[in-house]
């Protein structure tokens, strides 16, 4: 996911603290959901083992909804991220998105 380890001391607020038996080890800082959303693309292009726009329909509309489970198309520019992935308009994204909410 792209988190940073750093001295307990240097943690912010929104950095996570991991304590062994009390005592404060070491920090990690989640990178921001933008930057997330690029390493789960990498982690899914090393999945498929070749770039997600070389994947045929199908398997597009499948990342699409994993994605979208994972909360991809919150993020700003998140459509227009996963359409450059996949080698698609925006437009074709969320026609992949409004087809999996479809009856």
């Amino acid at each position: 996911m792209g988190g940073e380890m750093l001295p307990p001391r240097e943690a912010g607020q929104d950095d996570v603290v991991l304590s062994w038996e009390g005592v404060d080890v070491i920090a990690v800082r989640l990178p921001q959901l933008a930057d997330s959303l690029d390493h789960i693309l990498a982690a899914m292009e090393r999945k498929e083992g070749k770039p997600l726009a070389e994947l045929d329909r199908r398997e597009k509309q499948e990342v699409v909804r994993v994605l979208e489970a994972r909360g991809a198309f919150s993020v700003r520019h998140g459509v227009e991220t996963v359409a450059g992935a996949l080698g698609v308009s925006r437009f074709t994204v969320y026609n992949y998105l409004n087809r999996e909410k479809a009856p």
